[in-house]
């Protein structure tokens, strides 16, 4: 989880049992094991799946309770785990992706997450078949329209507290408010009613990386029991539930649910992260008439306030280079200011450069320059175009692609806003290769690095079982 996170939430003794001992099935066990899991899940009619930290380790982000968790350290009076990169450019990792291929299939009906890492829903679980128990550290709600709103950084609050921000409703504009829960606060109806009524229709609740010790979450699973359901726990360490449940699997959770996918012939799609961003151009006449004065902004689609986590820095050039510097620009806000004649047309060239941790160096956006403000808006169909773009970034395996999907004119202060999406980061998962001993080897693209090859799309064998 976020460090930060973990530094926000109010102080308490009892955190219940860290830092156990971690417990590995032996190989032709594991495979055992993993075999029956599939004849489960195959033969499931109404599945759950009931996700703790465990499942995000592998993406860079620290548990609580294993051997080198926040909490086993804390409470052993050494220093925080590092993470591997910002929290805020953490991706989905072999699990989630894996989830998601479930539940397209129909295998799964609903997932429940105590995590406040928000991979599940950038991984592409539906919103209405997802239920986040403790919140979502990217996500803000507004108390009195309850609309939503998916943030690119980090929400600086936890504990239901208004945020910075305000409802993007003109008839609406109330004060939005952090959706992460801190120790007193009761988990929100809102999440968990649906979450306990699907445990109750469940014939199988499948338990991955959970200690089961966080209440009345950990209880959850239990419900399907009454109906004559199935437990499955996957979890490196003992939990108090495993003398309640069908099988008991200890090994990395990314291992089992590889070798469940691949049992069941289905394949773990890629993970390609979309990111936005706005290009604001503002021009005025001068007052002699003899000059046009102009402003160019990169920012956040989130407000002007917002910052853009995933860019480094803004390069500026121009299509007439014998007339027009160009320019770096270092610092957020990403802010240009320039004085040209209102005759000349000419293109901006923008090179968007990514933050470490991103897939791709950078991206480039050309934009035609005149005097001449539109006063048309239109707005393109946003999921075609993300669609698009994650299969140009699959097949040609990089990223940095960019599209507009929206335009806006403000003719009253001679203003566009261009909504953009681009390609910020690829990732691909080769379940065929993954090992026990090092669950960690999975295919990146960075750079153009070399990604796994996988087997064909249009070539998919029956089911083993």
């Amino acid at each position: 989880m976020s460090l930060g996170y973990a530094e926000k939430l109010s102080f308490i003794e009892d955190v219940g049992n860290v830092g156990m001992t971690e417990l590995f099935d032996p190989s032709h066990v594991l495979q055992e094991k993993i075999e029956r899991l599939a004849k489960i899940i195959q033969k499931s009619k109404h599945l759950v799946v009931f996700t703790g930290a465990g499942i995000s380790t592998s993406c860079g982000i620290p548990d609580f309770r294993g051997p080198k968790g926040i909490w086993t350290l804390q409470r052993e009076g050494k220093p925080l785990p590092e993470a591997s990169l910002p929290f805020h450019l953490a991706m989905p990792g072999m699990t989630h992706m894996a989830l998601v291929e479930l539940e397209k299939a129909g295998i799964i009906k609903f997932v429940i997450s105590q995590n406040v890492d928000g991979l599940h829903l950038r991984s592409g679980i539906p919103r209405e078949k997802l239920a986040e128990l403790h919140g979502n550290s990217f996500l803000e709600i507004c108390p009195s329209c309850d609309v939503e709103y998916l943030r690119d950084f980090e929400v600086e609050t936890i504990g239901l507290k208004e945020t910075s921000r305000r409802c993007f409703d003109t008839k609406c504009g109330a004060k939005l408010k952090d959706t992460v829960l801190d120790w007193e606060d009761a988990l929100p109806s809102k999440e968990m009613n649906p979450a306990e009524k699907h445990c109750k229709m469940a014939d199988v609740v499948l338990c991955l990386g959970t200690s089961l010790q966080i209440t009345p979450a950990c209880n959850l699973p239990l419900k399907c029991l009454h109906g004559g359901g199935k437990i499955v726990i996957v979890n490196l360490q003992k939990t108090p539930k495993d003398k309640r449940a069908s099988l008991v699997i200890h090994g990395f959770v990314d291992k089992v649910i590889a070798g469940v996918i691949d049992l069941l012939n289905l394949r773990i799609p890629p993970y390609v992260r979309i990111d936005l961003f706005q290009i604001i151009i503002t021009q005025s006449l001068s007052a002699d008439e003899r000059h046009v004065n102009w402003t160019l902004r990169v920012a956040s689609i989130h407000g002007l306030k917002a910052q853009l986590p995933f860019i480094k820095s803004v390069e500026v050039s121009f299509s007439d280079t014998q007339k027009y510097k160009p320019a770096s620009l270092l610092e957020q806000p990403f802010l240009l200011k320039r004085r040209t004649s209102p005759n000349e047309e000419f293109e901006i060239v923008l090179q968007l450069n990514f933050s470490d941790g991103c897939g791709c160096l950078h991206t480039l956006v050309n934009i035609p320059f005149d005097f001449k403000v539109s006063t048309g808006s239109y707005s393109l169909d946003k999921d075609a175009i993300f669609k698009e773009l994650r299969n140009a970034a699959i097949q040609n395996r990089c990223c940095g692609q960019n599209e507009l999907i929206e335009r806006k004119a403000i003719p009253d202060s001679n203003t566009q806003v261009m909504d953009y999406a681009a390609v910020t980061n690829l990732k691909t998962f080769d379940s065929d290769s993954i090992s026990n001993a090092d669950v960690k080897k999975q295919t990146d693209t960075l750079n153009g690095t070399k990604i796994s090859r996988k087997r064909s799309e249009g070539r998919k064998r029956k089911s083993r079982y």
